[in-house]
Order: structure tokens, then sequence, then C-alpha cells
């Protein structure tokens, strides 16, 4: 099998060797204020653990699109858990899954997108929930009335799915007014394309595209991430900073420096930096 798809005139690679290629290039973009990069590691988080987890997700890849898009989810968190530092691209590798079922589909664009989404299972959201199980990812606590659909209950809450029948898209549904990856999942992923177009439209060695570009998605909309881990108050004043910077007003380095010192981390913008990386890489940027 070769995995190529049939939009695979504008890249020389298969669907999953651009899959990982995208995560590979987004972590490799330097600087992205607050993440890890090439210059800047967390305490228990560095650089070759994000190296390793693209690796370890490589293999599941492959399957698209013979395998179910949740159970290959599954598989590919599995894969990319098998490092050091813990959860490096969960929410990277949910942004760039139903791209590559687009892609294979030879419509890599907001309506494939959402087809793929559309058609999601039952089976789906049971493999999607089963893949908590294999790494610990920072979550709010479940709205009120939904605390048997916590996602930390990992496997344990297929019941509770399968009797109210709950598709992969439903439940990226009730999340996405709190998690910017689900929401890009509900709305054809607006923001990847877009982001994914600066990438296209720009010069220069592709991770400094994508550090720019990870830059300009910062300075527009709130990192939930952030919101999650610190506050909306602390997510506010990143997006003021990610904004001033990208006008030329302060010095990105120096933003990433702060960043990383007051352990703020933007992880949902790094996410939707590996869709925007993927579908450059689909429609022909050159590495």
């Amino acid at each position: 099998m070769t995995n190529r798809g049939p939009d695979a005139g504008s890249s020389p690679r298969t669907v999953a060797q651009d899959a990982v290629l995208a995560l590979l290039l987004e972590v490799t973009g330097t600087p992205k204020p607050g993440n890890v990069d090439r210059h800047h590691d967390h305490d228990d988080l560095r650089f070759e653990h994000f190296l390793a987890g693209a690796v370890g997700a490589e293999p599941a890849f492959r399957d698209v699109p013979e395998a179910p898009l949740g159970a290959t989810f599954r598989r590919a968190v599995e894969g990319m858990s098998y490092q050091q530092g813990g959860n490096t691209q969960f929410g990277a590798i949910l942004t760039v899954l139903p791209l590559a079922y687009a892609a294979h589909a030879g419509d890599l664009s907001p309506a494939g997108a959402s087809a793929v989404v559309e058609a999601t299972t039952v089976d789906d959201a049971v493999d999607f929930y089963r893949a908590f199980d294999a790494v610990d990812v920072a979550v709010d606590d479940p709205p009120e009335g939904m605390a048997d659909l916590d996602v930390r209950q990992g496997g344990d809450a297929e019941q509770v799915l399968r009797e109210r029948g709950l598709t992969l898209a439903d439940v990226m549904a009730r999340s996405a007014d709190v998690d910017g990856v689900a929401a890009e999942w509900v709305d054809g992923f607006p923001r990847v394309f877009e982001a994914a177009e600066a990438i296209l439209a720009d010069d220069g060695p592709v991770p400094d595209r994508a550090a720019r570009a990870f830059l300009g998605l910062l300075a527009t909309e709130l990192d939930t991430f952030v919101v999650k881990t610190h506050d909306r108050e602390t997510a506010v004043s990143v997006r003021e900073r990610a904004r001033a910077a990208r006008d030329g007003e302060t010095d990105p380095v120096a933003l990433s420096d702060e960043l990383v010192a007051e352990g703020v981390n933007p992880g949902t913008t790094a996410d939707l930096t590996a869709g925007a990386l993927f579908v450059a890489l689909r429609r022909g940027v050159a590495v």
C-alpha cells in the first residue's frame, strides 16, 4: 500500500509521510513563544521528545484510509507515547488526522475535512476516549451534567458513549466552545486553512514560516490550552503580547524566553500550526 492519495500530484510524499513531516516541522519552528522548539525546552518536556513522538505516531498514519479514524488516532497516540516526555502531540495528531483522511479522499478543503468529521462513528468516539488511557492530557473538568463523559475516564466511558449513540463529531461539538481543536473540527478547520495559505505565501525555510504562522495564530485568538492551564486573563495577555511581536513592536525571541520562564505553553496554537503545515505540504510547499 502506497498511502499516496489522489492529491499526490501536489506533494512527492505519501499522506503518511506528510503527516509526520508536519509534526516534525511544527516543533522545529523557532521561536514559537512558550512552546518547545529548537532553542527552548521545558523542565520535563524536551525537543527530542517531540521528535520521538512524531516517529512513534508514523506507523498509524500509514493506515489512512483503510482503518477507521478513531482507531488510527488511538494507535497514533499510543505510538507517540513511547518517549520519556509524556504528551507531546495529542492535539496535533487530532488536528492533522481528519485532514489526512480528506487528503487521501482527494478533497483537502474545508468541505472535504467536514465530510470526514461528519462520517465519524460511535466506534471512533470510543477509540478517541481510549487514547486518553495512553497519555496524560491536560483537560478541564467537564461541564455540569456531563461528568459521565469526562474524557479522563478513557475507555471506561464506552458504555455511556454507546448508550447515547455519540459519534466523535458529537463529542467534538460538545467541546467546541472551550477547545480550539474541537472548534476546528466543528467549523471545517478555518484557522488551519488560513494559516496554511500564509505558509504557502511566505518564503524562506519552512520552519521559519511555521514560526511566523504560529505567531500569527497566537496573535489573533485566545489559546484555549492557556485558558485551561492558567486562565482567560493570562490567555488575553499572551494574545496581546503575541500581537506586538507579530507587528514588530517587540522581539519574538524575547517573548518566547518570557513565556517559557513563566510556564505558559500555547499548545492549541501549536496543534493548529501542525495542521496548517500538513495542508501546505500537500499543496506543494517545497521542503
